[in-house]
This record gives C-alpha cells, structure tokens and sequence, in this order.
C-alpha cells in the first residue's frame, strides 16, 4: 500500500568551505553584535541609566553589558580565528607595549586639544574628564564588537578583493554598526535622530582604526567623540556622589581590556613569513664571480 512505503533518508551534504567562511567570518560576529546591542538596551537604553545614573546599575552595565559581551566574549572567538589565521594580533588591534603607549598618549593629547577648541573656556570643563569616563567602557565595548570583531572578520572575508574591497566594506559596514549602538544607547526625548552622527563618527573612527590598528586609541576616539556629539544623553552633568563609581567602572573596563591583551601576548604570537631566499648550489659556481 502506498502508506506503507517507507521514506528514504535524504543525505544533507556539509556546508562548503564558503559557507563556512560566511558563518564564521559573518554570522557570528554580527550575531554576538545583536547580543550587545539587545543588553545595551537592556541594562542602559531602556532605563535611561545615563541621564539619571546611579552606581549599582552603572556597575551591572559595565560589567554584563560591556566586559562579559563586549569584551570576552568577542576575545572566545577571536582565538579561533587566530589559530586559523584568519585574524592576527596586528590587524585585531594588539600591539606592543612602546607602540601602544605612544598611540594612546599621541591620540589622548589631540583628543583633549580638540576638546578644548570645541568647548567654551569655562568651570564646565572640568565634568568633561568624568564624563569621557562615563563613556569609556562603551567605548572599548564598541571597539572591541564593532572593529576588533566585526570588522576585522569582515575583511577577513572579503580579503580575495584586496585592500580596495577589503577596507570600505569594513567601513562602512562598521561605521552603520556604530551608528545603531548610538541610536540604542541612551535615547533622549526631543533630541535630533543620532544615527546619521553616529554613522559620522563611525566612519572617522573605522578609518582611525584601520590606519593605526589600536585598540586603546580607537576607544579613546570613540568616547571622546561621544562626549562631544552626544553631551546631553548624560544629562546635564554627573552627581558628584556618583564619581567613584564612574571611575571604577572606568578602571574595570580597562584592567579588562589590559588582561585580554596580556593573555594574547602570552598566547599568540603573530609571525611575519619571509619568502625563502634561493639557496646556491655548491656545486655550481657562480659566473659572476
């Protein structure tokens, strides 16, 4: 009978090498972008926690929303990708030590000359410090999750094209990932729509980053430029009982940032490969000499 006839299993063939590449090097990272997009609204957005901060909420926030997704878990696949050799230290952002230490003092210095040029000579000043602390761990999350992740496994995928495929496609798909964290973070009532200045600083942080390849200064790029663009989603100035906590989350999401660097120090080690010199025969002489 017809109801009768057994069905035949139907072998799935495995994915090929590029729908691995594409799931590796594109689905994840932006899946784990989702996930820190979805707990910056979450543990910030939602609740407005910059406008009316408090040090509890501001500590859950750093620590769930910034360092556990937006640092470590982007570090779990990073490891793969290094063992693969998809991604090395040098293109995820990680360098030496004298390197780091003078890409950060050279951009932190232009940062606050900038500061200084766009902001009145007034006692208000001095809040930009612990408001520049206030974004930081959004800062590194966001460099961590949108170029150290996205956007160097985005290159990575389409590095076939070259340079000229390569770069603008980490750009501007990581400059409208930035832009949408600043659309999710913070949202002000009877404030312009921030996505279109957010892309803006995405862009000019996308090409810091892939020109200076640090980590550390592109978070200081990104907080400065949110607390220039973006001053009034924090209110209008931070409590003064509420600046310790502002500077511990600063110091958590730091000290994080230092310990992934020196676990990939200590882990991986990026090798440049030189190409074989020819080696003389012994038996044949030279005719030139």
């Amino acid at each position: 009978m017809a109801g009768n006839t057994p069905s035949i299993p139907v072998a799935l063939a495995p994915p090929t090498a590029v729908q691995q590449a594409v799931i590796r090097l594109l689905a994840i990272p932006l899946l784990v972008y989702c996930a820190w997009l979805a707990e910056i609204f979450l543990l910030e957005g939602n609740r407005a926690l910059f406008l009316e901060p408090a040090t509890l909420p501001l500590v859950l926030y750093t620590v769930i929303g910034c360092i556990l997704t937006g640092m470590i878990i982007p570090v779990l696949i990073l490891r793969r990708s290094f063992l693969s050799g998809a991604v090395n230290m040098f293109q995820a952002g990680f360098r030496s030590l004298r390197r780091t230490v003078l890409a950060c003092t050279l951009t932190g210095a232009a940062c606050c000359l900038i500061a200084l040029l766009m902001t009145p000579a007034d006692p208000s000043r001095t809040a930009l410090f612990y408001l520049f602390l206030l974004y930081l761990p959004t800062g590194i999350a966001a460099a961590m999750v949108c170029w150290v992740l996205a956007g160097t496994h985005l290159q990575a995928l389409v590095r076939s094209g070259g340079a000229i495929a390569s770069i603008p496609t980490g750009i501007v798909i990581t400059a409208i990932l930035f832009g949408l964290t600043i659309r999710v973070h913070t949202p002000a009532t009877g404030l312009a729509d921030p996505l279109g200045t957010g892309i803006l600083l995405g862009i000019g942080a996308a090409l810091f980053f892939f020109a200076v390849r640090d980590v550390y200064a592109t978070s200081i790029v990104l907080a400065t430029g949110m607390v220039l663009l973006f001053p009034a989603r924090a209110g209008t100035g931070i409590p003064e009982s509420l600046l310790p906590g502002v500077v511990f989350c600063a110091f958590l999401a730091v000290l994080a940032l230092l310990a992934i660097h020196g676990y990939f120090v200590r882990t991986y080690t990026t090798v440049i490969v030189v190409p074989d010199s020819p080696i003389p025969n012994p038996g044949h002489e030279d005719p030139g000499s």
